[in-house]
């Protein structure tokens, strides 16, 4: 039974606080709660790392939301510098979906 996952995409459109060009961006990482704490997230973090570089990438990038202060700190403590915080807005068009 799997205990986590990782997601990496590759990203060739602006990513922010990189120098552009095709960057590995984590898209989400979870690890069972129970296997938390044992460096696995940090493992399959690693991961995606060696296989961004294996396709070209001379950067690695993620986000998290301004009030997940568990994320923010997880990141943090894997190597990961803040690049800059945003706020999102959406506005349905046409009463439907955005």
């Amino acid at each position: 039974m799997p205990i986590g996952s990782c997601e990496v995409s590759l990203r060739n459109d602006y990513v922010e606080g990189t120098e552009g060009g095709t960057v590995g961006y984590i898209e989400g990482v979870f690890v069972l709660p129970d296997y938390r704490g044992q460096h696995i997230a940090k493992e399959l973090l690693a991961l995606g790392e060696n296989w961004s570089k294996e396709n070209g990438c001379a950067e690695f990038a993620s986000d998290c939301v301004l009030d997940k202060t568990d994320s923010l700190c997880f990141h943090l403590k894997v190597g990961f510098e803040e690049a800059s915080r945003n706020i999102h807005f959406v506005k349905k068009l046409y009463g439907g979906v955005v």
